[in-house]
């Protein structure tokens, strides 16, 4: 891992990652874990703040990033959730089958290049009547919106670490293996092309 992808990307997408927007979506969502919680990318713990704790029994922080597990030392020391790190990446996700309560994805969809299998392994490790919650970024509903998307995405994806601008997030997640129960969606950022936001919770 080059110097931009380990020094300078983990700052970006902090920075990114915790605007005001995205921290009103968080708050919006994080509250619902519950259990034993899987992270999918973890990042600098933007999240921890959000958690109840008289819900969460521990959260697993995925987040194969040695950089942004640094960055977090100061968000997890200063949090009483207890998180577990694992370090691989969310397509091989490093437990056993329905040992999951919770599985939280915010603003990390975007960035799993084989997002099929890593849906799967979301799936496997999630028990039955356990929940997938969910705040992504993607695909917008408008044409002109979209055309910016498609033009922008190659150069966005290369500089914010394989970040895409359109995914459809809902279904991506049904094609997951997973059912879509509560959806909202909207802009949340003033940049179109960016800020079309997916959130809610599947089973």
């Amino acid at each position: 891992m080059g110097f931009y992808e380990n020094r300078c990307l983990p700052h970006l997408i902090n920075c990114a990652c915790g605007l005001k927007a995205f921290k009103k979506q968080r708050q919006l969502v994080v509250p619902q874990a519950r259990g034993r919680v899987l992270e999918i990318g973890f990042g600098s713990g933007l999240n921890l703040p959000y958690y109840d704790i008289e819900k969460v029994e521990f959260v697993w922080g995925l987040e194969p990033s040695a950089g942004m597990r640094r960055r977090a030392r100061h968000n997890v020391s200063r949090s009483p959730i207890d998180v577990r790190w694992l370090d691989l990446p969310s397509e091989e996700i490093p437990l056993d089958d329905n040992s999951v309560d919770t599985v939280l994805l915010t603003y990390t969809l975007c960035t799993i290049p084989d997002w099929h299998k890593a849906l799967e392994e979301m799936r496997r490790v999630l028990r039955p009547g356990g929940e997938l919650i969910f705040s992504e970024h993607g695909l917008a509903p408008d044409s002109g919106v979209r055309k910016w998307q498609e033009r922008l995405n190659p150069y966005w994806s290369a500089a914010f670490g394989g970040c895409n601008l359109n995914r459809p997030v809902d279904d991506f997640i049904e094609r997951g293996g997973f059912r879509v129960r509560e959806l909202d969606t909207g802009y949340i950022l003033s940049m179109k092309f960016a800020g079309f936001n997916y959130w809610g919770v599947a089973s």
